[in-house]
């Protein structure tokens, strides 16, 4: 008979697959590509990466502070250095983690709260990964596109490590 993972080691190990790959792109940027313009917008790549952490904290702060879990800071889009924002989103990882493993212990539901009144997100774990989940492949991609564009194509490495999706041994 397979072995058969639990339901919250999947979840959990599922998200920590997506801040792994995050973390693996951000760590492989040029530096030249660090302050490039995003075509069309007034963000650059520094600040969409630095999106990336800023969403989870405001996330967080929404569904998770009136449930103890903790908001971690958000970063300055403008100045926020690489290294900061790889322990930037480690932090906001361990929340997002929180928040996941507030909706399994509380059934499969993350509680609602007060502050959560935009209610475009069903609030069962499947959900609020997946989620989040998209949001940073959205982003992910948008920074790959922006870097081909503007003529910084990323190491093979950095592009191909994206798409590893098993989990580390």
């Amino acid at each position: 008979m397979p072995h058969q993972t639990d339901f919250r080691t999947s979840l959990i190990g599922a998200w920590r697959t997506n801040n792994r790959v995050t973390v693996h792109l951000i760590e492989g940027l040029p530096t030249a590509l660090w302050d490039v313009a995003v075509p069309g917008s007034n963000r650059t790549i520094r600040a969409v990466a630095a999106h990336l952490h800023n969403a989870r904290c405001r996330w967080l702060k929404t569904l998770g502070r009136e449930h103890g879990i903790a908001t971690p800071a958000r970063v300055d889009h403008r100045r926020v250095a690489r290294r900061q924002l790889v322990a930037a989103l480690k932090r906001s990882s361990q929340g997002m983690e929180a928040l996941l493993e507030l909706g399994l212990a509380a059934g499969g539901q993350v509680p609602p709260s007060k502050g959560y009144v935009w209610r475009n997100l069903a609030l069962d774990v499947g959900h609020v990964l997946t989620y989040f989940v998209a949001h940073e492949g959205h982003h992910r991609g948008q920074i790959i596109m922006v870097a081909r564009q503007t003529g910084h194509r990323l190491p093979r490495a950095v592009t191909d490590g994206i798409w590893e999706w098993k989990p580390p041994r």
